[in-house]
């Protein structure tokens, strides 16, 4: 009937997902592929941490959506098991201070969260580092996302304590995994001399996926996260180019999720061309949606601003900016900096007549999306 409520839908019990989990950002598959050398240099440098020996540092370096974060957690699960290791993954999107990323270290030992004031960090950091003591555990700290460290000038410091942690504490054994999606960022080049001088580490690259690759990791998504032949080989090609020109396999993921979601909308048990085209242009945004994730209030201000005074000149912005905000311009040039490193816009400095250099700021993306997702 036309008037039938349910007509166009798939009953409840009724889906084209066997585990839909799995093209989720948390995932982590069972089978890694196209990463092995990789996953032999960080099993290398954790492998004293076992024997409960201080572990090598390591260097993660690559573009977005090479297998970062997925190799590191695996490891980390293999070794939560191990005992007298303790690992923890900090996100530094989110914690992007060195009191925050200790606070997660925190955290994760004592299973609570530290005051959000009142207690200063040398309080927080003795007691991290006298209950690894106490514990006898080794401690491996993944910073994830470690170049939001270097935008917040909160980099050096934080590596410090992580690394030096033993001179305070004797016996406190630390590791860290340092991960960067930045390829503009010379890490160890950027960090006081201080640092560089005990974290130098094994580096591991992560190149971006070949299309054979792309198609091997997402043909296994389709086989465990879809129902037997719901998503034909054809579609799977579809979403492979989509995900080769993007040169990031979430976007391709994140396009199989959305793609059978969009074919259940139609009621249809099989995922065909049209749900892939339906969501393309969503999916591409996927890094759009994560960057603007990651900002603050105040940087999530002047990107509303920049949006509407796209392709003005900086004092221009800055104008409506301390308007809204009353911030001032020192501030106001760390944010801009921010998101130009952050790739949402382009900073560029221009000629002009008569008044020498300006810079003149640019959306890196369409104005609507932007707006959208703010």
């Amino acid at each position: 009937m036309a008037d039938d409520p349910e007509e166009g839908m798939l009953s409840w019990d009724e889906t084209v997902f066997r585990d839909e989990h799995v093209f989720e950002i948390d995932y982590v598959p069972e089978v890694f592929q196209h990463r092995e050398s990789q996953l032999q240099t960080l099993q290398y440098a954790l492998r004293p941490a076992v024997r409960g020996n201080r572990p090598l540092n390591v260097m993660v370096r690559g573009p977005p959506g090479t297998g970062k974060t997925t190799a590191v957690q695996k490891l980390f699960g293999e070794l939560g098991g191990q005992r007298g290791v303790r690992t923890v993954r900090v996100n530094c999107q989110v914690d992007s201070t060195r009191y925050a990323v200790f606070s997660r270290v925190f955290e994760s030992i004592f299973e609570y969260e530290p005051p959000a004031s009142g207690i200063s960090f040398k309080k927080l950091f003795g007691q991290v580092a006298d209950h690894l003591v106490e514990e006898e555990e080794v401690l491996v700290v993944a910073l994830d996302d470690v170049n939001y460290l270097f935008y917040e000038n909160e980099a050096s410091d934080a590596l410090y304590s992580l690394l030096r942690a033993h001179e305070a504490h004797p016996g406190a054994k630390v590791g860290v995994i340092a991960i960067s999606s930045d390829l503009d960022l010379d890490v160890i080049e950027s960090l006081d001399g201080r640092v560089q001088s005990v974290f130098r580490p094994e580096e591991a690259y992560f190149n971006r996926y070949g299309h054979d690759e792309l198609r091997d990791i997402l043909a296994q998504r389709v086989k465990v996260g879809f129902r037997e032949g719901a998503v034909p080989s054809d579609v799977l090609n579809q979403v492979t180019s989509v995900t080769v020109n993007a040169g990031d396999v979430r976007v391709g993921i994140d396009l199989l999720r959305r793609a059978g979601l969009h074919a259940e909308s139609r009621a249809s048990k099989t995922v065909e061309s049209e749900d892939v085209e339906a969501m393309s242009e969503e999916a591409r945004h996927i890094h759009l949606a994560r960057r603007i994730d990651g900002l603050n209030d105040t940087e999530r201000s002047l990107l509303r601003v920049i949006v509407d005074h796209d392709g003005k000149r900086a004092g221009d912005v800055y104008e409506a900016f301390s308007d809204e905000t009353g911030l001032g311009y020192t501030r106001y040039t760390e944010i801009v900096n921010k998101l130009d490193q952050l790739e949402l816009i382009d900073a560029d400095y221009e000629q002009l007549e008569g008044r020498g250099r300006s810079r003149t700021l640019r959306l890196a993306y369409d104005a609507d999306a932007v707006r959208e997702r703010l």
